[in-house]
Formats: C-alpha cells, structure tokens, sequence
C-alpha cells in the first residue's frame, strides 16, 4: 500500500505530509512521490514496532519501537486511517500481499535468468573450443585408414551437434524466462517527472465532422466567393481547368482541421491583408483583368491557408520532459551538475518504453539501476558531489574507482548507455525511417565492442521486435493522431537539434575525464 500520511516532525514544523510506502513488510517513507526516486528518508519494520491508536484523534496512529523508533502519523480522515490499519496489521502478521508476491516471483525468475545465461556463457566456450579443434586438426597419416578418418569425423561432428543442440535449447529457455518475467506488471514503472505520453495505437481515420470545413470545401466556398465579386467574368478554358482542379475531393481533407471563414480577417502569412466580403470596400464592377486584385487576394488567402496548417506546431515528447540535457548549466564550463544529470537521464528512459517494454526491460533494468547506484552515492554527500566529476575524483583519490558496483563503474554504462540512445536518435532525426536500422547502427557504434557472443544474440532478438516508423512516431506524441499532421516531423527535428548536441557536448566531457585517469575498460560483458 502507498499514499500520503501527516508525520509529526518538530514542534517548529509540526505535521507536514509525507509520501509512505508499505511493501515487504516495511514502512518506508519520502518527501513526496515525485521525489521517491531519491531514496527513502527513514522506514521502519513492522514486525518488530507496535501500532498504537489514539484515543481522542480518529486520524491518528502511532508506529512504536520502545527506546529506538517512533513515528506518529495521521491520514486525511478516518477512513483512510482504517485502510492503513488493516495493511500494517496485515503486513506485522507476516501476511503477503499481491504485490510482494509478484516482486518474488520477479526475483526468482531473475535469479533463473541468471543461472541459465551463465549455462549459455559455458556452452558457448565448449563449442568455441570443438571448432578451434577443428580448425588446428593436423591432416591424418598416410598410414591411417579412410575408415578411421570418417568414423572420427563423425564423432566430431555429432559432439558439435549435441553442443549447438543443448546451447539454442538453454537460449531457448533464457527467452521463456524473459517473456515470463518482464511483462509490464511486473517492470518498473516510468520514473516520475516524465511527460505524458501516448500509447502506441494503430492508426485510425478520423472523419471530418459537419461542423468543420474541409479543404476542398473551403476552397470551393473562396471561389464562390471570388466569383461574387465579378459577376459578369467570362472565364477562359485554361482557369476552367485550374478551377475543376480546386473542386475535385482531395486526401489531405481528411482529418484537417481549419480556422472557421469568420477568423480569415487576419494579416496571413505573406503580410498582406485580405478584404473580403461585407467589408467596407466598394466591390468594383469594370471588368477584371489578368492579375486583378481580387484573383491576388483568393490566391493570398489560400497560400496563407495552407501555409498555417504546414507549419502547425506539434508538441513531441522532448518539448515536453520536464528535464532536459540541454536545459543542464555547466558549472565553470565543464562541472556537470550531478543533480540535474541525473534527472535527465531519468527522463529519456520512457524511451525504451516505446520501443518495447517487454524485449528492452533487461536494458532499461541495467540503465535505471547505473542512474540509483550514482544517487546513492550522491546523496551520501549532496554538499561536496555536487558535479559528477567530484565523485569520481573522489572514488579516484580514494582507490575506490575500480572497484565493482562503484560510482566511476556506474557513471561508465550509464555514458555508454546515453551514447547508445543518442546515436539511435540522431538516426532518426536524420531521416531513418527503419527504426531496427536505426537501432542495430547505434548498437554496433556505442554497445556491441562490449558485449560478448551471448549477449550480441540476445540483444539482435531484441532489435527484431521493433516497433515500426508510424508507431514509434504515435508513441513520442501528447495527443494521440499528432503524429499524422505536418508539423510532427518539423517539431522532432527543432526538439532533437536542441537536445541532441547538449547531450553530446557532455558525454564528450565525461569521456575526456575517463581518458585522462584511463578509467575506461575494454572488458566484454
């Protein structure tokens, strides 16, 4: 159970609201949910505290650990009170709940995973060392039989056989246990503090309604118009033609909203301003020529129109992060805030969410969990790690960078991780509409020099399930159908041409302080 309770902290203070979690039969609580990716401020384990009710105040209980812990809290009303009464008994009698269930089960099929990729990494160095066999085999003696030769070319290849067999069998087995394991009730969700995002939904047309004008249909009504103006206008056979042109049904009026005709007094986009009709202008009765004013206005107006709807501004999902890479201020021109970095990172990982949930939750595990091991270690002095590069001088200064699960390692895949959605976005934004294209070239530029053989063909399965161009495209929108309209592409390349180059700017700065004290690693994974 989660919500907000009242906790009793001073009597300067008084009660002030905070963010509790129960799970695992422990009381842990935050600031406020926003900002529970930051670590918890204090917990405490039910089955050893007691829970005492008040006797005058219907909203509040106390948790009680005599002579160690005590946290008085109140909820919003009775009612909640009695909903976390029930979940704290619950959890004091070593009662599971769903949750803690499922997050068993996510352990133990972890565990499993585990156990089988380490079988994957043994049977891949058994068969690497049969074919090496092969290859180094000396020819056989004159003296040796052809019998000989084939019998034991036969055993040699039914032990590769028998080995290739039992390693797509265990791969095999590894991909049943990610399908079973990463669904989307069981992954993380998306950090806090991402934008709204829409789901990924098969494209639908949208027929106009009645009340709104197509473009056909306005286009039609402007010619009317023009025509209201010179009654007596003979036509010739060559704007006959333009004219039918203008009143056959057009794609694009479909699912295109415009202004009503009542708005069209406005200054369009040329800069001229359009007179039309019931205005205070004489309409001028002598006969039109080439080029008369009134074919200059409807042609202005129509430009204006469709100049308007090309360049409708569409909000994607890097308008909207409520943390960007490029919104990052450098400290002495080079300090990255460690902060704010790290909210950012934060940010984009929705990002694998859209390109799948279930095939890239092994990735989005290992990225989100680098971004908690640098907090931990960030919080544990906010005032002194205020930049990254004062943690890993730091972890330097103190022998403690080489170490496994440090912060230097952590900051290490995480940069290698940002580089690798980085490249991947730059191919888009340059036009690449294959998105498994557009992953496998990031993945062979950043990723593939550090992973193994195993981990390659896990991760070439995973860029097979991809989703396509259109719904990658529907999932970085606010509002669903966005996608569809002419601004979509002209938004991504104006958001990416901002976000991309800050991104990049400081993962080359991180990459020039590992050089420096020759923290990077070639170790294959």
């Amino acid at each position: 159970m989660e919500g907000v309770l009242y906790k009793w902290t001073n009597y300067l203070s008084g009660w002030q609201p905070r963010w509790f979690v129960l799970v695992g039969g422990t009381l842990s609580y935050y600031d406020s949910q926003e900002d529970a990716w930051k670590g918890c401020k204090g917990s405490i384990k039910m089955s050893v505290c007691e829970i005492q009710v008040h006797s005058s105040d219907n909203t509040r209980v106390d948790l009680i650990i005599p002579g160690e812990q005590y946290f008085y809290l109140k909820a919003i009303n009775a009612a909640e009170r009695q909903k976390w009464l029930v979940a704290l008994g619950t959890a004091k009698a070593c009662l599971t709940d769903n949750r803690t269930k499922k997050e068993k089960e996510l352990h133990e099929n972890t565990e499993a995973l585990k156990t089988k990729m380490s079988e994957l990494r043994l049977y891949c160095d058994l068969l690497l060392q049969q074919v090496h066999k092969i290859k180094e085999s000396s020819p056989p003696a004159a003296s040796v039989s052809d019998a000989d030769v084939e019998q034991e070319n036969i055993e040699t290849g039914t032990l590769v056989k028998s080995t290739c067999g039992t390693f797509l069998k265990t791969l095999e087995e590894c991909m049943q246990i990610a399908s079973k394991t990463f669904n989307s009730e069981l992954l993380p969700q998306t950090p806090p503090s991402s934008p709204p995002v829409a789901a990924i939904k098969p494209d639908k047309v949208k027929h106009s309604n009645p009340s709104s004008h197509s473009i056909t249909e306005r286009k039609k009504e402007l010619n009317n118009n023009c025509r209201s103006k010179a009654p007596f206008e003979k036509l010739s056979p060559e704007e006959h033609e333009k004219q039918s042109e203008l009143e056959k049904p057009s794609e694009s009026s479909v699912n295109v909203e415009h202004t009503d005709w009542e708005e069209c007094d406005d200054t369009p986009a040329g800069g001229s301003v359009v007179k039309l009709e019931g205005q205070s202008e004489a309409v001028s009765t002598e006969e039109p020529q080439a080029g008369c004013s009134e074919e200059k206005d409807c042609d202005t107006l129509q430009q204006g129109v469709q100049q308007q709807d090309e360049e409708e501004n569409v909000d994607t999902f890097f308008s909207t992060m409520g943390h960007r890479f490029s919104d990052i201020e450098l400290e002495d021109g080079s300090g990255i805030p460690t902060e704010p970095f790290l909210e950012s990172c934060y940010a984009i990982v929705p990002v694998l969410d859209k390109l799948g949930p279930t095939v890239f939750a092994p990735v989005k595990i290992d990225f989100v969990g680098n971004i908690k091991k640098i907090n931990q270690k960030y919080i544990s002095d906010p005032e002194n790690f205020t930049t990254l590069q004062k943690i890993v001088l730091y972890e330097v200064e103190t022998n403690m960078a080489q170490v496994r699960n440090s912060a230097t390692e952590a900051l290490l895949w995480l940069k290698r991780g940002l580089k690798f959605l980085k490249e991947f976005l730059a191919e888009v934004n340059n036009g690449e509409k294959n998105i498994y294209a557009a992953l496998n070239n990031a993945y062979g530029k950043t990723l593939r020099q550090y992973h193994g053989w195993v981990v390659r063909g896990v991760f070439a399965l995973a860029l097979r399930a991809a989703p396509s161009y259109e719904g990658f495209a529907a999932a970085l929108v606010s509002n669903e159908g966005d996608q569809r309209k002419a601004g979509f592409s002209k938004g991504m390349h104006r958001d990416l041409d901002v976000y991309l180059p800050a991104m990049e700017n400081q993962l080359a700065i991180l990459d020039a302080m590992y050089e420096e004290y020759s923290l990077e690693s070639d170790e294959v994974v």
